[in-house]
């Protein structure tokens, strides 16, 4: 059973390889149980164009949630990929933590009703934001995706992640969404943003200016 602001209701563990559907272990779920599913990756299941939702339901793949449990996977994806790189220590922990946020907020999305990201997650982040916005020049004027790779990366995963804000806002037109997990994203949009200009900043490479006097054209 897993329990929720609506009361304890059975939940059952999507099959094979939506490890985005995955809360990590939510109360009342085994890790022995947890274990077999994970061990099981060719299941068949979803041949049909559908896929389990952790209540045991069935949806479309191009389903509007599913859609935003994928893009949130894809935004986990590719912090993954940002952290591949060279990176100070605050900046890998901060990143670090924030997958693992998404890794529960798409649990929280494949059970509907389920709420896995409170007030203590988007407030951690804000001062994140702070902390890191602290140790950087005043910014005057609009900045260019670039810079060091690794700050780049950063700037397609803080794209990625407002693509995945709209999902969940559009999801929210039509089914219940937690408010918190919006913001959240919101957040973290702004969050790697501050990202790209510290990575940028560790590696001695100036923010990329927008230069809305250069010439146009040929």
């Amino acid at each position: 059973m897993l329990a929720n602001a609506q009361g304890p209701r059975s939940v059952r563990l999507p099959a094979g390889a939506d490890f985005a559907t995955l809360d990590r272990l939510p109360h009342g779920v085994s890790g022995t149980n947890m274990g077999h599913r994970l061990s099981k990756i060719v299941t068949r299941t979803g041949d049909a164009g559908e896929t389990g939702l952790g209540d045991g339901s069935r949806v479309a793949k191009d389903s509007p949630r599913i859609e935003a449990i994928g893009t949130v996977d894809e935004l986990n994806s590719v912090l993954g990929v940002l952290l591949a790189e060279p990176l100070p220590d605050a900046i890998a922990k901060s990143l670090t933590d924030v997958q693992h946020d998404l890794f529960d907020l798409g649990g929280e999305l494949s059970i509907p009703g389920h709420f896995a990201i409170t007030d203590a997650h988007v407030a951690r982040i804000e001062a994140a934001v702070e902390v890191f916005n602290a140790e950087l020049a005043p910014l005057k004027e609009f900045i260019l995706p670039g810079g060091s790779r690794a700050a780049a990366l950063a700037h397609v995963a803080r794209t990625v992640c407002r693509r995945a804000e709209r999902l969940l806002i559009r999801l929210a037109a039509t089914e219940a969404v937690s408010e918190r997990s919006r913001v959240y994203l919101n957040r973290i949009s702004d969050l790697l943003f501050v990202l790209a200009r510290s990575i940028n900043r560790a590696a001695g490479r100036p923010d990329v200016l927008w230069q809305k006097e250069r010439s146009r054209g040929g």
